[in-house]
């Protein structure tokens, strides 16, 4: 049967449709590159990629990503650096690539004597460095330090200790006290990418804990005035918070609100003194624990207990160069008639931007001191989620080649 001329119009590339319009991920499709037939096809994708093939910055930057990967496979994957990774080797194969349009046309099963293992292997390494770009390209990255400043600045002027070294969360009419109060300044770049490779919509979310509070009390009750705390003094802006990101396994407010309303009346009918109208509320919030599961992240544990929300703060970042660049101008017009003055002072520099403004977000974690003992012990520390994680992000990475050489993981 004669196939009409037409229909090559009419072809669709079923997995990548549904990428596009079904909200699956590049990652998961069964051919993470689609259909690259030969080294024409290959700068085409990567032009459209955003990358100049014929730009020997771009494929040096492009190779060392390759090489990247290699070693983050290796070191997290595979128990040559992880004990509990895969028990593989990468084929020589992959080593011998000089050039990564040979990486590409060995992940369609277009490079000669390409055998389907070295076409699995080929696809994880992309799919590796593509979180690694995505990773890299962040512009924000650049104005990291004056981040973090403006974002713990608001809280660390609220943060004192008095003479006993006590700490506390205080301003001129509240005072509450804590155990301690933590920072998380950044994302190690090993964690970011290992985050990106589980999420189930990979490079395509914004990471919104790269930067992160943790206030840790005497009781839950204080964990539940801290937030207030930080809505009164302005600290977080509940209107930036981003509600999707708000996970309380701590107390459930639902039933502890018509509780603590009865012993607000209590207090008024009585004339309760503080420290028994304190403990009033502590015995209704004992009676008050949440027993939904984490459903946001599937590797916290289920015994987690804590508050955490995701806030964004304006960042106003002022352009050094310019700050430069005027006090040149200055010494330009001081120095009379020359032609290097007359070309500086004539300088257009009306399209750089003076002030930089642009939202970022943070993680706040509040926790009571007995379920931040229960955390990091056990199932629910820090060390088994990020155990977790990384198992996740292997088992999604590498599915195929382990059905293909039936692996029991």
């Amino acid at each position: 049967m004669v196939r009409p001329n037409y229909l090559s119009q009419y072809m669709f590339d079923w997995e990548i449709l549904d990428v596009i319009v079904s909200g699956k991920s590049a990652l998961d499709s069964k051919f993470f590159v689609g259909a690259i037939g030969d080294s024409t096809q290959v700068n085409k994708f990567l032009r459209g990629y955003g990358l100049d093939p014929n730009d020997p910055v771009s494929r040096a930057e492009l190779f060392g990503n390759f090489q990247e990967a290699l070693q983050f496979i290796r070191r997290y994957f595979l128990k040559e650096g992880n004990e509990e990774g895969l028990d593989l080797k990468i084929p020589n194969s992959l080593y011998m690539i000089t050039d990564i349009g040979e990486l590409f046309l060995m992940a369609t099963g277009q490079k000669e004597g390409t055998l389907k293992e070295d076409e699995l292997w080929a696809e994880i390494i992309l799919k590796i460095m593509h979180t690694i770009l995505h990773t890299d390209k962040d512009l924000r990255s650049n104005y990291f330090s004056a981040i973090q400043t403006q974002i713990f600045d608001k809280f660390y002027k609220f943060i004192t200790r008095d003479a006993d070294d006590n700490l506390y969360l205080c301003s001129d009419d509240e005072k509450i006290k804590l155990v301690d109060f933590e920072t998380k300044s950044k994302k190690t770049r090993e964690s970011v990418i290992i985050k990106l490779l589980h999420k189930a919509e990979n490079v395509a979310e914004e990471l919104f804990d790269r930067i992160g509070v943790r206030f840790i009390t005497e009781t839950k009750f204080d964990a539940l005035r801290v937030v207030n705390f930080l809505v009164k003094q302005n600290i977080v802006i509940p209107h930036n918070v981003k509600p999707s990101r708000s996970v309380n396994t701590l107390v459930n407010l639902n039933t502890l609100r018509d509780k603590y309303q009865n012993v607000v009346k209590m207090s008024l009918r009585n004339d309760l003194a503080e420290d028994r109208f304190v403990n009033a509320v502590e015995r209704e919030i004992s009676e008050c624990s949440v027993i939904e599961e984490n459903e946001r992240n599937s590797h916290s544990a289920k015994s987690y207990q804590a508050i955490q929300f995701t806030c964004r703060q304006l960042i106003k970042y002022k352009n050094p160069f310019l700050q430069e660049f005027h006090r040149l101008r200055k010494e330009a017009k001081a120095s009379g008639e020359n032609d290097l003055a007359k070309k500086i002072l004539n300088l257009d520099v009306s399209l750089i931007a003076r002030d930089i403004r642009f939202f970022y977000p943070f993680e706040v974690q509040v926790v009571d001191e007995k379920s931040h003992k229960e955390n990091t012990e056990g199932e629910a520390s820090h060390a088994e989620y990020k155990k977790a994680q990384a198992r996740s992000a292997m088992l999604r990475v590498f599915g195929e080649l382990i059905k293909y050489k039936n692996l029991e993981i």
